[in-house]
């Protein structure tokens, strides 16, 4: 399993999801860099995603919805605010409508995703801050670790195919 450490830090609003792949760094960025590589491990396997928008450069948008068992859709959008190919991307995450109006419902964190060298792979640093430390919460009761957890592991299986 890549997941290799969760750091739920409710004082400065973070979340940290650490992971290790037998992959170099290269091959790791594709994963995000390639909307439809993303969308075979974006969500949990019960919660597949399909990418509609996927402008991976500062200023651009990426939009996306998950469904889910029954035929539910949850979309979601990101901002995407840096990025340093191949080492890392940052972007504000949020959740949406299904015609990808952000919810002001719902929290949205700014993300840095960071991929560095790492026992001969390549170890990703998956860092989400929040506003408060309520929208933290929030997220985590709705099961962020465990989806997140649960779609990280998935890219092992695609880097081996």
């Amino acid at each position: 399993m890549p997941v290799t450490d969760i750091k739920q830090d409710l004082e400065n609003l973070t979340l940290t999801v650490t992971a290790d792949f037998a992959a170099p760094v290269e091959r790791v960025w594709q994963i995000y860099a390639d909307p439809r590589q993303l969308e075979r491990v974006w969500g949990p396997p019960t919660y597949p995603a399909t990418f509609v928008d996927h402008d991976l450069r500062p200023g651009g948008r990426v939009t996306y919805f998950m469904t889910g068992p029954n035929g539910e859709k949850f979309a979601g959008y990101w901002l995407v605010t840096a990025v340093d190919e191949p080492r890392s991307f940052a972007f504000d995450d949020g959740f949406a409508d299904i015609d990808f109006n952000p919810n002001p419902d719902l929290p949205v964190a700014k993300n840095t995703y960071s991929f560095t060298p790492h026992g001969g792979g390549a170890r990703a640093t998956y860092l989400a801050t929040y506003a408060s430390a309520e929208a933290l919460q929030q997220v985590l009761d709705m099961g962020m670790v465990e989806g997140a957890t649960a779609a990280i592991n998935q890219i092992d299986e695609l880097l081996a195919s």
